[in-house]
């Protein structure tokens, strides 16, 4: 009897959807305004974005966040986040016209029948494709464009949608958690820590070997299994959403000559916006623009009718609310912190702590501070601006070279980037194909801790080798 009743409760109790969270996390930074002083550093202009001036932090007269204040910020919150709520809509709608024309999903299967049935090649080849795309940088805002090709593959193989996310995200993000020749990131930080931009490549290449082998190890683990026991499954009986599981079963017949031409098409038109990303400095707006040229191009490749490809847009871009609005949620929590003033706060009280500490022990101090502040502020370029001006200099006081430095700020920024719930990326990519923030903890965890790991013995390295600007 105790035993039905436990089960009865453990079948009452559900998990807190994302939205919820994540709006208890707002209301946390909110009362945090209240309670952790206002402070401010001095900022100079130019470059990517404001940088801070280091010793240049003095208190400020508090300034918490109202109740007005509060839903003000989710308003502001999806306004700041407008481009990547825009480019995930559009890429709902594009997504869309491609997949009514079956191109994705008989361009899919036929790899499956090439390559025999090897899904774990298959998985390994696709996640090493997405991680040079994340070392080179061009694919971690990306990334959500392709998180449906996961479930393509997920479904044909009848695994679930944490494979799916997993090949995508954390192929691409075991590139991006270094990113060797990411302009926005790595080469932002070297230049704000005077060191030569992309230096110091050879040893962000090992880290990256590392990372993404453990990250191909990890997913194919999962993969036995789940495969062992379906129970196993963090998705538990619903494999997939509601929204995918409709097409599962569907035949989209043989990968006919125009589909083959659907898809060279988009082909060419992300390897434009690669070319676009290194030599015209093309972000998110330029990408939501390409999407737009790619729905249209098909629709007119596929003799789509005006109509027509006006419902399957919209009904794209609908299938995408909940991972769009999302983005702008979670930036609100960075909002609140913002406008009470207590980022830079926080910024220099640890700073402070890490300064006295030893050599060693502060350039870890340097890592894990990195790792948590990452889950407030998630861009990289945005975590560079604020951390890289302060923890530059504070590399000369403790006795650790300023490359050591920015490889702190890169792990840092790039591990938690996979579990950070105020990272419109994750959350939408996750949200895309029906995985619940609390899911994607349980399954990203242990990995999370493999990285971590990797993480410290290259901070120990750096520091015993005295790695240089070269």
């Amino acid at each position: 009897m105790s035993e039905e009743s436990s089960k009865k409760r453990r079948n009452k109790f559900k998990m807190p959807d994302s939205y919820i969270i994540l709006f208890v996390m707002l209301i946390i930074g909110a009362i945090a305004t209240y309670i952790i002083p206002a402070g401010e550093f001095e900022r100079e202009e130019g470059g990517l974005v404001p940088t801070v001036i280091p010793d240049s932090f003095s208190y400020v007269s508090s300034d918490p966040v109202g109740l007005m204040g509060f839903f003000l910020s989710i308003q502001e919150g999806m306004m700041e986040a407008a481009n990547i709520i825009f480019l995930i809509l559009i890429i709902g709608g594009a997504f869309s016209i491609i997949n009514y024309t079956g191109a994705i999903d008989s361009g899919i299967m036929s790899l499956i029948n090439k390559t025999r049935n090897k899904k774990i090649l298959l998985v390994v080849s696709l996640a090493t494709v997405f991680s040079i795309a994340g070392f080179l940088g061009v694919l971690h805002t990306a990334v959500i464009a392709f998180i449906p090709v996961g479930i393509v593959v997920a479904k044909a193989f009848k695994l679930d949608a944490i494979v799916a996310v997993a090949i995508v995200y954390l192929g691409a993000y075991s590139g991006y958690t270094i990113a060797g020749l990411d302009p926005i990131t790595t080469g932002f930080g070297q230049e704000i820590a005077g060191l030569p931009v992309f230096s110091g490549l050879w040893f962000r290449f090992l880290i990256y070997l590392a990372v993404l082998t453990s990250s191909i190890l990890y997913i194919i683990y999962y993969i036995k299994k789940i495969e062992k026991n379906p129970n196993k499954s963090i998705m538990g009986e619903n494999k997939f959403n509601e929204t995918n599981e409709e097409v599962v079963e569907t035949d989209h017949g043989d990968f006919t000559t125009l589909r083959k031409i659907i898809l060279i098409f988009f082909a060419v038109c992300m390897t434009i916006y690669t070319v676009g990303v290194f030599r015209n400095d093309w972000g998110l707006n330029e990408m939501t623009a390409l999407f737009l040229i790619i729905g249209i191009g098909t629709a007119l490749i596929a003799r789509i009718d005006g109509n027509t490809f006006v419902k399957e847009f919209v009904k794209g871009a609908q299938g995408m609310i909940y991972a769009a609005l999302i983005v702008g949620l979670a930036r609100s929590i960075v909002v609140v912190l913002e406008n009470g003033l207590i980022l830079d706060t926080v910024v220099n009280s640890i700073s402070s702590i890490i300064e006295p500490l030893p050599v060693m022990v502060g350039a870890l101090g340097m890592f894990f501070f990195n790792l948590l502040f990452n889950l407030i502020i998630t861009s990289g370029s945005g975590q560079a601006a604020i951390v890289m001006p302060i923890m530059a200099p504070l590399a000369d006081i403790i006795g650790i070279t300023r490359q050591t430095a920015v490889l702190a700020y890169n792990m840092g920024d790039g591990f938690t980037n996979t579990i950070a719930p105020t990272s419109g990326i994750l959350m939408a990519s996750i949200a895309v194909a029906g995985v619940s923030w609390v899911k994607w903890l349980r399954f990203m965890l242990p990995l999370l801790g493999v990285w971590v790991l990797i993480g410290v013995v290259a901070m120990i390295i750096a520091v015993s080798i005295n790695i240089g600007p070269f």
